[in-house]
Formats: C-alpha cells, sequence, structure tokens
C-alpha cells in the first residue's frame, strides 16, 4: 500500500508534528509512505507562541518531507495536490486539528481524488481528526471544516467527543470511521532519576509535586489548578511547565496572592524534547484540570513516563484515562473538585497512584504505535470508495 501522508513534519515541533513523525516511522515498517508537509503552516502574526521551528535542544525526528503547502498562497494548493497525485498513492492522509487549515487541506483532498481518478488510480482520502470543534470556536469553524470533511472518505478519531462533532457537523451518522486511542510518545528516552531531577528543577524532593505540563492556553484550566492548589497543605508544591499562548499576568497574580507561593514552580518557556523527562520524573501526579478537551497528547506522554493522572471528565479525557485506570477522572472542572481529587490521590499510604502505575505498564502495549498503525492500515483497506 502506497501511502501520502500530509501532515505537519520537521523542521515543525509541537505535539502535531510529533504525532506525525512517529505514525509516519511505523506505518513505514509496513508500507510505502511519502510525507509531504507545510511550506507555510500559519501566518507569524497569528502564531501565539514563540516559534513554529524545532531548536537545536528538541529530540526532534528529522523526517524527510516534500514541504509543499503554504496555507496563505493558494497557487501552492494545486502545486500540492500535482504532486500528490503525481506519485500515485493509494491512500492520502491528512491530519486536522482547526479550520484555518479547512480550506487548502479541503482543496488539496478534492484535486488530488480528481487527478488519480483520471488516472484510473482511485484513492483513499482519510482525515486523522484530533478537533472538529475547536477548544475556543468561531463563527466559522462549522462550515470550513464541513467544506474539509466533505472531501474526505473515511476519518480516524481519538474521542468519543470528537466522533460525536464528526456526526454533527457533517451532518450525517454513516461516515465511515475508526476509534483508535492516542498511542503513547516513545521517543523522549529513560527519565532520570527523581533526586536528580528535583536537584535540577529546585524542587524539594520530599513534598508532593503536581505538574501542569503543556502550552498554556485558557480550556486548559491553569487558573483552576492554582486555585485547587490554595486549599491544599505545605506537603504539596506545584510545578507549572509550558509556554504561555498569551499573558501569563493573571496567573502570576494569582500565584502571588497564595499564602505560600514560594511552593510554585514556573518554567515558562516551550519545554525541548531533551528535557522533558526530567519534569515528569520530579512528579508524583500530573493534572490536566481542563475546561474543554478531546483527547491528550500530555495524557500520552504521561503514560510513557509512567506518571499517574488527575482528569477533568471533558471531551474524550475520561474514555481514555479513567476508564483504563491510568488517573483519577473528576467529575467538574472546579477548584473544589480538582482539590479533593488530588487529596484522594494520596489518601493513606499512595496505594491509589500504585494502582494507576500498574494500570498504565498495561496499557504501554496496548497503546503502541505498532498497533495503531496496524488497525489504521486495515481500516483503510477495507475503506471502500
Amino acid at each position: 500500500m502506497k501511502i501520502a501522508f500530509l501532515s505537519a513534519f520537521y523542521p515543525y515541533r509541537g505535539g502535531i508534528a510529533q504525532f506525525s513523525a512517529a505514525m509516519y516511522g511505523e506505518l513505514g515498517k509496513r508500507c510505502d509512505v511519502k510525507a509531504f508537509g507545510f511550506k507555510r503552516q500559519y501566518p507569524g502574526l497569528l502564531f501565539p507562541g514563540k516559534t513554529q521551528y524545532v531548536t537545536p535542544e528538541d529530540r526532534a525526528t528529522v523526517i524527510e518531507s516534500d514541504r509543499c503547502l503554504d496555507t496563505l498562497c493558494p497557487l501552492s494548493w494545486g502545486r500540492t495536490a500535482r504532486r500528490i497525485a503525481a506519485w500515485e498513492p493509494d491512500v492520502l492522509v491528512l491530519r486536522y486539528w482547526m479550520s484555518w487549515f479547512a480550506p487548502s487541506l479541503g482543496y488539496v483532498a478534492r484535486r488530488v481524488r480528481r487527478r488519480c481518478r483520471r488516472k484510473g488510480h482511485p484513492v483513499k482520502i482519510i482525515a486523522i481528526l484530533d478537533n472538529v470543534v475547536p477548544h475556543e470556536p468561531h463563527f466559522f469553524d462549522a462550515p470550513l471544516t464541513r467544506y474539509f470533511l466533505k472531501g474526505c472518505d473515511g476519518f480516524v478519531t481519538m474521542a468519543g467527543s470528537v466522533a460525536d462533532d464528526l456526526k454533527r457537523v457533517l451532518r450525517r451518522d454513516d461516515a465511515p470511521q475508526i476509534f483508535l486511542q492516542h498511542p503513547i510518545y516513545d521517543h523522549f528516552g529513560e527519565k532520570p532519576s527523581r533526586e536528580a531531577a528535583c536537584a535540577e528543577l529546585g524542587l524539594d524532593p520530599t513534598r508532593r509535586t503536581l505538574l501542569f505540563f503543556g502550552l498554556i492556553r485558557t480550556y486548559k484550566g491553569l487558573d483552576i489548578l492554582i486555585e485547587a492548589f490554595r486549599g491544599l497543605g505545605s506537603e504539596y508544591q506545584l510545578l507549572i511547565a509550558g509556554e504561555p499562548y498569551g499573558s501569563f499576568d493573571s496567573y502570576q497574580a494569582q500565584i502571588d496572592s497564595l499564602p505560600e507561593k514560594d511552593r510554585v514552580h514556573t518554567v515558562l518557556r516551550y519545554i525541548d524534547d531533551a528535557e522533558v523527562g526530567k519534569f515528569f520524573a520530579a512528579s508524583d501526579l500530573a493534572v490536566l484540570p481542563y475546561r474543554s478537551a478531546t483527547q491528550s497528547g500530555i495524557s500520552a506522554v504521561a503514560c510513557h513516563f509512567e506518571l499517574p493522572m488527575l482528569v477533568t471528565d471533558v471531551g474524550g479525557l475520561k474514555q481514555t484515562v479513567g476508564d483504563c485506570g491510568t488517573g483519577l477522572v473528576v467529575d467538574h472542572p472546579t477548584p473544589t473538585a480538582v482539590r479533593a481529587g488530588i487529596e484522594r490521590c494520596f489518601e493513606g499510604d499512595g496505594a491509589l497512584l500504585r494502582q494507576m502505575v500498574t494500570a498504565i505498564r498495561a496499557e504501554k502495549e496496548r497503546l503502541s504505535w505498532r498497533n495503531f498503525c496496524k488497525e489504521f492500515t486495515s481500516f483503510a483497506e477495507a475503506l471502500n470508495v
């Protein structure tokens, strides 16, 4: 099977590029795969972080891709479609995570289909949907996303909420789709010892460390966690690690108002891949107090490092974390609920946390990239166009 894969690849950084690189590598063990990427993802003015690109410190997987698609240049959309069609793939895989990409990817999908049919070589177009409805929605999301979805033949979802959104936005219940849980990232390497990690990060190794990790955006509920932390005893400390998308001032004001603000430690920048292990090694519990969610790449990283999680019952987090016992799910994204959940995790001698670690180890094989790609290719082979 020949698979053309259009997504964010190296030199872009972040969860989408990491996911795509891992999937590309595994698919390449069983299929002929060619990567097509972006010449430009977003205009610089619209990107809320410091850089879209890997740095020398990143442990990034270098994928040689044909960087042909510029989302701002329609001329490149046709050029991208011609290059993909000329390769004559059996399957075109498209990663989709926000409506900004709907016009360009929707156009490419339709043109590739048309060109391949003219050659008598029909192509199956499959979208891997991180989101159908974005976490921070706009009025134009639904019509743009519907345009993209109608250009595809099949869909991969990684959360039940995304599957529900797909049916609602596409306005049909019978679209071919498969639910596959987010695999566990395994490219970050081994984690250091807790003692070494705490020493490097300036943490007290005798305290219970709560970790908030990843890009800091409103929907991820860091303010909820800070307020929950206010009511916890001095045996706890909070580690916040990630790049703010927007101002951190309101969060800092919250931290400054805490009676023991020195128990909150912040590393406010993008965490390079080579550094990730020390943050998880130093921590006892990853806290994801999200207001909304689909699946979470952070939960996949936590599983790799065998770190238990506390998540809120939003999107697919209960399905992917709570149902398999790798974390504790609290009913509501409120400080009271999050605080009670944290305290429950550490009750007694920490038996619940140990149970979570045991569950994580069992999940590692099931959520491997090998199994993910095996199920994906089976779905692609069975898809009728």
